[in-house]
């Protein structure tokens, strides 16, 4: 009877089938490359399968190889979830954490979460640093905060992601712009459009980038490094812009910003919890990231 893969071997499976080589894959999760392709051709093995067709291009997963990895990615999701709620277990003395959070994560969702476990651990501090989703992968690379969060997951080595929660962006325009009365605009015309900008390294403007792709954006009418200024920037009428759901809903809601569809695209991102590769959160920062996700009560058990 064959055994169950390793979460270790599972975990390289679905990070090689993400980055299109072992080489990548084997980088996503701390492995060195050799090992990993032993690894990999041992299962084959095994399984007396071919998973991963080997090309100069890189590696990609035979049809095997797909359903092997979606099998596997609800396992390891279920595996972190559980490994996060033991170190969450972990020792409640007080203590300080740094944390880095991306702008729309910082603004809208860290207050409540930082609340939440304040009434948990009322002894602990968390410092708090917003920077863009790239200066946060940076900090935590660097060592310079425990933990991040992030709108984008940019492979980083010496990262790990953790999905958390889920985020929505909207075209938004003005009322009275000419947009206000279509049924959806193309990604192609929203790509020749010049728009309300974030700056580069946003979150919010990778993932535009990315659902547009490989379409090249206009260059921008404005570009700002705050929500705030887009926003503000939107509803007076200087051009559209696409935004968090969480930054524009009490203006949408009163009427100053008219969410425009996109044609074919629902921009719905994963927001995650960022950590070195080989120093996962523990105790309050383990705390921090499971109530980010919603796994602890308000009494601290699970729900």
């Amino acid at each position: 009877m064959t055994q169950c893969p390793s979460l270790e071997v599972l975990g390289l499976l679905v990070a090689v089938a993400e980055h299109g080589s072992l080489g990548a894959g084997a980088r996503a999760v701390g492995m060195a490359e050799p090992n990993a392709s032993r690894a990999v051709r041992r299962l084959e093995r095994e399984l007396g399968l071919v998973l991963f067709r080997r090309t100069p291009r890189g590696s990609q997963p035979t049809d095997a190889g797909q359903l092997l990895v979606a099998w596997a990615r609800p396992l390891l999701a279920q595996a972190d979830a559980l490994a996060l709620g033991l170190r969450s277990l972990e020792s409640a003395a007080a203590g300080e954490l740094d944390v880095a959070a991306s702008m729309t994560i910082a603004e809208h969702l860290v207050p409540g979460w930082l609340a939440r476990l304040r009434r948990q651990h009322p002894n602990d501090r968390v410092h708090l640093r917003i920077e863009n989703s790239a200066e946060v992968a940076r900090l935590v690379h660097d060592g310079e905060v425990d933990l991040g969060f992030v709108e984008v997951d940019v492979p980083t080595p010496g990262l790990r992601h953790h999905v958390v929660t889920h985020d929505r962006l909207h075209l938004v325009v003005a009322p009275g712009h000419p947009w206000q009365e279509r049924t959806a605009v193309a990604p192609d015309e929203l790509a020749r459009t010049p728009l309300v900008t974030r700056e580069v390294g946003s979150g919010t403007r990778a993932v535009l980038e990315h659902a547009l792709a490989p379409r090249i954006l206009a260059p921008a009418a404005l570009v700002l490094n705050s929500n705030a200024g887009v926003r503000a920037s939107v509803r007076a009428g200087v051009a559209p812009a696409v935004l968090s759901e969480l930054v524009v809903e009490d203006l949408v809601r009163a009427g100053h910003l008219v969410v425009v569809p996109i044609e074919g695209l629902d921009l719905v991102r994963p927001l995650h919890a960022v950590w070195r590769t080989g120093q996962p959160p523990r105790g309050i920062a383990a705390q921090l990231v499971a109530v980010a996700e919603g796994a602890v009560t308000e009494s601290g058990t699970g729900s």
